[in-house]
């Protein structure tokens, strides 16, 4: 069977981490296809190799010539080439290739930054497959053109082609360790272009899934997925097992563990995916699962997003005007917005959107549109909410849960603005001040988790 192992932005930042990678693949004959990130930062006030490329390239676009990032990003390669004793002529190629990337002729805009910005994974997987053979582990770096990659001319934001995993699942006969460059691809007519930001946990998982892996794993600078933020919940709990619908409506709330998108290849597959900490290879991590066994009771995680608006609507007999909120949510389709929530009373609607798609001059027209065409009794948008999850499968046979998070909610003074609850019952959202966040996580992470 075939391991694949994505390493991230912290697990390559330097030379003793790309040891610890180079000590975790060859742990196991299994994990023969490595994608890496580009250099993440070294320490809290570092930058990432993919911000300063970023600088880079807007710094060209804007005619000023690339400026100081451009030798940044070099250093920051000669400088683990250096540590790791490796062949220097490395950090010559890499200064030649950011150059050539630089000066190309901009055709596209956003083609151009795509092209810049993906150089920090394609630099960082050439270093380490040439690490790994000059250690004796053999290796070789693979190129996503060379490997039949083929993403949607989407720059920044591609999706992967269906065709891509006829191509990538001859990889699952490889004898040597392929070290692949997450975060881009190739479109059908040969332009490099990338995923959203974080894309390499994506770049992994359709590898995963293509080469029907034993295990997806991602390795990170934490231990797994905790039961709730640990920069409000001191030492939570590393949750042991969690299915992919569990994951995504935590990642909806506020986790931010895993690429939202990664999860649609190995979704449609059932690969499991283990989250694991590079510095503590020895922890189980997370096991992402399609499913795991339930237990009464079983609330598996806190999460919090702020970031949020509600439009509340009112109309008396409004549950007898056929269309109406059909017609709501057109205004809002035709506002550019896309809601997130829709509780319902008799003579009441609200839709919760994210914040940063309503500026005033949106929330005007929706105000205008909806008195004018729904001609409704009352119309008050409110800013600023944060939405709270409580998530767990096995809240469906519990009695109790909906309850006892709102007295601890209410106990911890947190005023709950909206609840919803989805028909599967795998998740409570409330609605809540944003300010109230850190609070009504601490409530809950104590009512469920005793801490």
């Amino acid at each position: 069977m075939v391991k694949v192992c994505k390493f991230g932005g912290s697990s390559v930042a330097n030379a003793a981490q790309l040891r610890r990678v180079r000590d975790i693949v060859a742990e196991s004959e299994d994990r023969r296809i490595v994608v890496v990130s580009a250099p993440g930062k070294r320490a809290e006030d570092d930058v990432k190799v993919t911000d300063l490329l970023i600088n880079c390239a807007q710094a060209v676009l804007a005619g000023e010539g690339p400026g100081p990032e451009l030798s940044a990003v070099v250093e920051r390669y000669a400088e683990i080439v250096r540590d790791l004793k490796i062949e220097s002529a490395l950090v010559e190629e890499i200064e030649a290739d950011l150059k050539d990337r630089l000066s190309r002729p901009i055709v596209n805009r956003q083609r151009f930054v795509d092209a810049v910005k993906a150089a920090g994974e394609d630099y960082c997987a050439r270093l380490t497959a040439s690490f790994f053979n000059a250690t004796g582990l053999p290796a070789r770096y693979l190129e996503p053109r060379e490997a039949g990659l083929l993403l949607t001319e989407e720059y920044g934001e591609a999706r992967v082609l269906e065709v891509s995993c006829d191509h990538l699942k001859k990889l699952k006969e490889t004898e040597q360790v392929i070290v692949f460059p997450g975060f881009y691809g190739y479109t059908p007519s040969g332009h490099l272009v990338t995923f959203s930001r974080g894309g390499s946990d994506i770049t992994g998982a359709i590898l995963a899934a293509a080469v029907d892996a034993e295990v997806y794993e991602n390795w990170t600078d934490v231990d797994g997925i905790f039961v709730a933020d640990p920069k409000i919940i001191p030492h939570p709990p590393v949750i042991a097992e969690i299915t992919y619908r569990e994951l995504r409506e935590l990642a909806y709330a506020g986790f931010r563990v895993f690429h939202d998108e990664a999860m649609a290849p190995v979704v449609r597959t059932g690969t499991p995916v283990q989250l694991r900490n590079t510095n503590n290879p020895s922890a189980r991590g997370t096991m992402v699962l399609p499913d795991r066994e339930v237990r009464r009771g079983g609330v598996v995680g806190v999460a919090c997003d702020p970031g949020f608006a509600i439009i509340n609507v009112t109309k008396y007999l409004m549950n007898r005007e056929k269309g109406f909120g059909r017609r709501l949510f057109q205004i809002v389709e035709e506002a550019n917005c896309s809601f997130e929530h829709s509780p319902t009373g008799i003579d009441s609607i609200a839709v919760v959107i994210r914040q940063n798609q309503i500026d005033e001059r949106v929330e005007k027209l929706i105000k205008e549109r909806i008195q004018k065409e729904l001609e409704a009794d009352s119309i008050e948008i409110e800013h600023n909410l944060a939405l709270v999850a409580v998530v767990g499968l096995g809240m469906k046979h519990t009695l109790g849960i909906c309850s006892r998070a709102a007295t601890a909610l209410a106990n911890a003074e947190v005023n709950i603005e909206m609840i919803n609850q989805g028909p599967s019952e795998i998740s409570i959202i409330f609605g809540i001040q944003a300010a109230d966040g850190p609070t009504a996580i601490r409530a809950l992470a104590r009512e469920f988790f005793g801490r």
